[in-house]
């Protein structure tokens, strides 16, 4: 999708007050947009008890990846005290397919030939989590990342934003436009 597309800097592939949030995305249940309570604004709200039946995966197409390069991703999500859990499949430079899920119900990280699954901790509230995937692949495989190629969110979460970046960078740092922003108390 994103393969033959300039990469540099910052590069949101979901965004919940866009006009057509979900275009790059395919949705399986259980998906609203809802406001939240603290932003007071819309967020991608996906709730369920049965995690692998409520999800959003882009690119829609299972034949298609998404072909990005940027090596940091980055969620604006919300712990709302539930399960929930994400998978990032990437290519190496051996030209393997590798997964790496987190999900706040495993307890250790565990590295398999093709799949890394890791603990996810989150902060009550709003949570940035921000994963180096060149890092991980390069610790868990010992190979060098290429690209993104897919991307599934399981239920139970609410979603502000997803977006690749180049770098990791300080939410100070951001860009107005990717920053979180929480209502100012008078």
């Amino acid at each position: 999708m994103f393969k033959n597309t300039f990469q540099s800097g910052f590069l949101s592939i979901f965004y919940s007050l866009g006009s057509d949030p979900l275009q790059l995305w395919a949705k399986c249940s259980h998906i609203e947009f809802v406001v939240d309570n603290i932003l007071n604004s819309q967020v991608l709200e996906l709730l369920s008890t049965n995690l692998s039946s409520t999800f959003i995966t882009t690119p829609p197409l299972i034949t298609r990846t998404l072909g990005i390069r940027l090596p940091i991703l980055v969620f604006l999500t919300k712990n709302i005290g539930k399960y929930w859990s994400f998978e990032v499949t990437v290519l190496d430079d051996r030209g393997e397919k590798r997964r790496f899920r987190a999900s706040n119900f495993q307890t250790s990280t565990r590295v398999k030939p093709h799949i890394t699954t890791m603990p996810l901790r989150m902060d009550p509230g709003w949570n940035q989590i921000q994963l180096n995937l060149a890092d991980y692949t390069k610790r868990a495989y010992g190979t060098a990342y290429v690209e993104t190629q897919r991307i599934t969110v399981n239920a139970s979460c609410r979603i502000r934003r997803i977006y690749f970046s180049d770098r990791l960078v300080q939410e100070s740092d951001l860009p107005a436009e990717f920053k979180l922003y929480l209502p100012v108390v008078k």
